[in-house]
């Protein structure tokens, strides 16, 4: 079996500790993605197929078919690519808005190939998640796709309005990443299967996702994340790293997020570290995660589908620790 390139080893524990339905269904969902990304002309089908090729996570595919379970047959199938290209089509974007050179440890599509192509590959990548699921006739999952889309957006809206603003708050924060990430994350689950304990379980995953993202952008190493370490603070993100730390280094509020240079960044990321603001940080994922693997004893899936859906929350921590 083929596995997503650049498989990372959460990802890999919970294909090792599945029967064989999971691993052939993220390869035939991988499958459609290369599909997806194909004939569509020279110029955007090289970034876009340069885009697929870096590989990732393959988090939300796998949240759909373990939510659908092995009878999902090839709905989930469609819904696994169709979110997986949503999220690598706001990747692109974000990379735009950002103007970041790596991605992955790798170059972006904006840094290839211009802002003007990597706009128009993140709309080709949109387009392709939809047709997939317009072709099945699924309505639900194109309404849930949409409507995670739309608070991806906002989210994104709501990150620049509060660029290099140090009095954003927690609250003003974590609506953020909901709003960005934890969404992405429910409607995977909600895709495979309507039910609300899975929405909660989703949601909590994805809020940590996002917490420990934010954590490793502090710490890094850039090996590790494929980024400069602290490029949030370069690029004017307010996160819950530095918010938390400013309660014990309150100068950290009066940082000139403008002024900061590279060397700069990593000066404050230092002083970050030094309040022991990442581990408290670390401590709230943890307990987003606990209380997500909670929500998902008290749905009324098969021992089987839990346990890998749990250890999919774990891999979450275990990628960051």
């Amino acid at each position: 079996m083929t596995r997503p390139s650049s498989v990372p080893p959460p990802v890999t524990a919970v294909l090792d500790a599945s029967s064989r339905w999971l691993p052939a269904r993220l390869a035939e969902a991988e499958e459609l993605l290369r599909a997806a990304v194909a004939g569509h002309g020279e110029t955007l089908g090289e970034d876009a197929a340069a885009t697929l090729e870096a590989g990732g996570k393959r988090l939300r595919p796998m949240l759909v078919l373990l939510c659908a379970g092995p009878d999902g047959g090839e709905g989930s199938v469609r819904a696994a690519a169709a979110i997986e290209l949503v999220h690598m089509a706001t990747l692109v974007h974000d990379d735009v808005l950002d103007d970041a050179p790596l991605r992955r440890g790798l170059p972006t599509v904006a840094a290839t190939s211009g802002a003007a192509r990597a706009v128009a590959t993140g709309d080709l990548l949109f387009s392709r998640a939809f047709a997939l699921l317009a072709e099945s006739g699924d309505a639900r999952s194109v309404a849930l796709l949409a409507d995670a889309s739309v608070a991806l957006a906002r989210g994104e809206l709501a990150q620049r309005r509060d660029a290099f603003d140090r009095a954003v708050s927690e609250e003003r924060y974590l609506d953020r990443c909901r709003l960005k990430t934890a969404r992405l994350f429910e409607c995977a689950c909600l895709l495979g299967r309507d039910d609300a304990e899975l929405r909660e379980f989703g949601a909590g995953v994805g809020l940590a996702f996002q917490l420990l993202d934010d954590v490793l952008d502090v710490s890094g190493p850039p090996e590790r994340t494929g980024k400069a370490r602290g490029t949030d603070l370069l690029d004017g993100t307010i996160t819950l790293p530095l918010i938390e730390a400013a309660k014990s280094d309150p100068g950290l509020r009066e940082v000139d997020l403008h002024a900061l240079d590279a060397a700069a960044a990593e000066a404050v990321c230092d002083r970050i570290e030094a309040t022991g603001a990442l581990e408290r940080v670390r401590a709230r994922a943890l307990q987003l995660v606990a209380e997500a693997k909670q929500a998902l004893e008290r749905s009324s899936f098969e021992p089987e589908q839990r346990r890998l859906l749990a250890l999919v929350a774990d891999g979450v921590v275990q990628r960051y620790s």
